[in-house]
């Protein structure tokens, strides 16, 4: 009854309101209502006291287990005992751990409202171990909005400092399964007794393994327990696959008490308006509270200007919910953090608002779509193109179930030699809405601000691998958080308000992708330069789709880059077919084609770069160019390569169609007209030369060479694009109404879409059509094709020849007509010429149009 008695006289001195919560329920998201707190002014003298202390108390008695203690604004409190589990801790004045000995604190919530806690300073970093953790046996509190079994900051101070600053490091060989030791790059400052983990080096992010260490000899350190798998530690061919290793413990622990495990309701840090955190060379444990949004394990909420604020040199582990979340705040730092067996975006920049933030040498291992469920996630594979996995209820964000590593959501924030090391489905995901959303949905800072017209700060040193997807440039949210595999391009503009501002480039630089399951590198936009990559042992190299063609110099740039196809990274072989081959593989199906560079849509360009080590073999096929299986959409003969060098690697594959690998696959018309320009024979040994698919009406045994191995042809002269108007559906298999088909010396070819063709190229062109509209557009000046048109009568331009040779002598577009044909040249007079739009991407015009009809045109 005494205790009873003393628990209200404590809890007396808090707000019922926020000592209970004021509901039962955790706020969403985007319901900020916070209660108003006005800032005090400071207490004219501060007392310096000590917890253990009775004097220090109001009643004169130490506070027991279960009370609700508060630190008055006029306190200053030094934690010098590790007290009995308190109800509640409500700091306004200052609470510092002593460093004198081991604390340790639990306590169902800790509230700051204008105090501050600390924990070392950023001069006197902690030494001794000091642990909170968080309990919930009073679940459903709601502490000012802010939630229940946190560390809540409202005008609050949060100082955390570690003595720990060496948190990860490299392997510095190859680590063997079965093997009790390990050699790492730099082990400094690592103790006997330290919890690590050794990333994934292969496709399966899952083959992440946790030790901790039971002796030190320099860099060798020696494990509790043998490895499971294989950890690479070499750089092959000249890709760094260096496994990383991690370091998880710290001396300052926050963490939920075990109970979470079984929840997934774990603690969470949570600061709000005018709060402030420096926090460095902690470690946060059982944090996240799964499917709460706003419940995180560190939080900046809508701080706003976050200058000199941080965490670093920390380790966030087995969360029920994300990593780091940056909300409507600025220019904090990130840097140096550990994080493994997290659940959803991982280190999360929220609403797209955010800008000027730093995130450096962040490595993440092993991210998680759910705790326990696997992903269901959208992407361009066959079974998940559909938006199912974004209507699910087991996750908190539609997005979630593509989880990512890191989540950007505006491109005004550095990324710098941060590791995505293993997750289920994507690495980095620059993942731009047209304007905020979230918080920010409606607001006129949002209609101010465009993310996918900003410039990408600086993307630099990253490292991508054991992802499905490395590095996703695409696939924006819209404001309900839901997005489409096709969508989303961004281009920076000089003045991102004005969309007909000057295109300036985005960069990214020095980015290294390994064993990535599909997907190194996918893009979409415009002025995309890419310098200096290193991809290896990906299914697919790099991808990129156009925005709006024509409004830069160019789409996509890969300059000075190196592609390997196969390395010494042999993986864990574990499935029949792996280790009868001798590698671990990207695909279930072991006899996935592995491609370096795949073409898709206008104007790419790839210059200076090795490939390496894309051979076809009876296993799989492979090469170092290709194009998106089986796409409908986009190709152009502007496409180029120049300073290319191949080594052990067969430079094209054009493969045939097996649906199985088709990441869009519907009206088929893009990809049968694959091609791309080799300025300086660096790949055809022709200067000059185009390689266009052998689709039959491209190629022309006069000006092209066929290479059967590479499903394609070396052609000389100009080649450009051949356009019918009319319903050729793009997608969909929808069968074409009045079909059109296109012989050349015998190869017929049935149109329904752009093809690629040569200048000088004769075609038959037969349909049940009573009139067309054909165009040339990608062509010189002076280019031209002759068309053979049976059952056609009229031209709507062009001058009437006497005969099919003077019709193939004249130098402008013209027609002849003879007893069961029309023949036309159409000759591009103009290079220049705007015509009608052809393709709506872009905008892209045809050069040079004829009408032709079965019945009088004028002609």
């Amino acid at each position: 009854m005494a205790k009873q008695l003393r628990l209200l006289r404590l809890c007396a001195l808090l707000p019922v309101s926020l000592l209970l919560g004021a509901g039962s329920g955790v706020a969403a998201q985007d319901s900020h209502a916070h209660a108003d707190m006005e800032a005090e002014a400071a207490p004219a003298q501060v007392r310096s006291l000590r917890w253990s202390d009775p004097a220090t108390w109001p009643d004169g008695k130490v506070p027991d287990e279960g009370d609700a203690v508060t630190i008055e604004r006029d306190m200053d409190v030094l934690l010098d005992v590790s007290p009995p589990a308190l109800r509640s801790l409500t700091v306004n004045g200052k609470l510092r751990f002593s460093d004198e000995r081991d604390i340790e604190l639990s306590t169902e919530w800790i509230y700051v409202p204008g105090g501050e806690l600390e924990i070392g300073t950023e001069d006197k970093p902690h030494t001794r171990k000091a642990t909170i953790t968080l309990t919930d046996n009073v679940p459903g509190e709601d502490l000012n909005t802010m939630g229940d079994r946190g560390i809540m900051l409202m005008r609050g101070t949060l100082n955390l400092h570690g003595d720990r600053e060496h948190t990860w490091t490299k392997l510095a060989r190859t680590a063997e399964a079965g093997s009790s030791a390990i050699e790492v790059l730099d082990a400094s400052g690592w103790r006997v007794g330290d919890e690590i983990v050794l990333a994934s080096t292969d496709f399966n992010p899952r083959q992440a393994e946790r030790r901790h260490i039971a002796a030190i000899d320099g860099n060798v350190l020696t494990l509790d327990a043998p490895l499971d798998y294989m950890h690479f530690g070499e750089i092959t061919f000249g890709v760094d696959e260096r496994g990383e290793v991690g370091l998880l413990t710290r001396n300052i622990l926050i963490q939920s008490s075990e109970d979470s495990n079984e929840t997934y309701f774990g603690g969470h840090i949570m600061a709000m308006v005018g709060s402030k955190m420096f926090v460095s060379g902690i470690e946060l444990n059982r944090m996240g509270q799964h499917m709460n949004l706003a419940r995180y394990p560190i939080h900046w909420h809508l701080i706003g200007e976050g200058a000199g604020q941080y965490i670093r040199n920390s380790a966030i582990h087995d969360t029920f919910s994300r990593c780091v979340t940056v909300h409507g705040t600025n220019n904090l730092r990130v840097e140096n953090n550990v994080t493994y067996n997290n659940v959803g975006h991982c280190f999360f920049l929220e609403d797209g608002i955010e800008t000027g933030n730093a995130f450096v040498r962040n490595l993440g291992i092993q991210t998680k779509c759910h705790p326990t469920l696997p992903c269901d996630p959208t992407n361009l594979t066959l079974p998940h193109q559909a938006m199912d996995g974004q209507r699910a209820d087991n996750i908190l964000i539609p997005s979630d179930n593509t989880a990512s590593t890191f989540w950007i959501t505006n491109p005004d924030n550095s990324y710098i030699g941060n590791v995505a090391a293993g997750s289920d489905q994507i690495g980095f995901w620059i993942a731009l809405p047209q304007h905020p959303t979230g918080q920010f949905e409606g607001t006129e800072i949002s209609a101010q601000t465009w993310p996918r017209r900003m410039k990408l700060r600086e993307f630099t040193g990253n490292t991508a691998h054991s992802n499905f997807d490395g590095l996703m440039f695409d696939r924006g949210p819209a404001p309900d958080g839901t997005f489409n595999v096709g969508g989303a391009a961004h281009i920076s503009r000089a003045d991102p308000s004005d969309a007909a501002s000057a295109p300036v480039p985005s960069v990214v630089d020095n980015y290294t992708a390994y064993k990535n399951r599909n997907g190194a590198i996918w893009g979409r936009g415009e002025y995309h330069l890419f310098t200096n990559l290193k991809l290896a042992d990906n299914a697919i190299g790099f991808t990129h789709a156009a925005g709006a063609p024509g409004a830069a110099p160019y789409t996509s740039r890969v300059v000075d880059s190196l592609f390997v196809g196969e390395s010494g990274n042999i993986g864990n072989p574990t499935s029949p077919e792996e280790v009868a081959y001798g590698r671990s593989l990207p695909a279930a199906a072991a006899d996935f084609p592995i491609r370096g560079y795949e073409y898709y849509d206008y104007l790419h360009e790839v210059v200076n770069t090795r490939f390496v080590n894309y051979q076809a073999n009876d296993q799989r096929d492979a090469g170092a160019l290709s194009y998106l299986l089986f796409t409908s959409f986009g190709m152009s003969t502007h496409n180029s390569v120049e300073g290319l060098t191949f080594e052990d690697a067969k430079p094209v594959s054009f493969p045939p169609v097996d649906r199985r690998w088709a990441s869009d696959f519907g009206g088929r018309a893009a990809y049968r007209s694959a091609a791309f320009h080799d300025r300086d024979g660096s790949v055809t040994g022709v200067p000059g030369s185009y390689v266009v698919i052998d689709n039959g009406i491209a190629s022309h045994d006069e000006a092209c060479q066929i290479r059967s191995s590479w499903g394609a042809a070396v052609c000389e002269g100009d080649i450009g694009r051949f356009h019918i108007a009319g319903n050729f559906p793009d997608f969909g298999n929808q069968p074409i109404t009045e079909p059109v088909i296109l012989d050349r010396d015998g190869r017929r070819f049935e149109y329904n879409g752009e093809t690629t063709i040569g200048s000088g190229a004769e075609v038959r062109v037969d349909t049940a059509r009573d009139a067309m509209s054909i165009s040339l557009r990608e062509m010189d000046q002076g280019s031209f094709v002759i068309l053979q048109l049976p059952g056609f009568t009229s031209a709507a331009r062009g001058a009437e020849q006497a005969s099919l040779d003077a019709l193939r002598a004249a130098s402008e577009t013209a027609w002849f007509r003879d007893d069961n044909s029309l023949w036309v040249k159409l000759v591009v007079e103009d290079a220049a010429a705007d015509g009608d739009v052809l393709v709506q991407v872009g905008q892209l015009r045809a050069q040079a149009t004829i009408d032709v009809s079965r019945t009088g045109l004028g002609g």
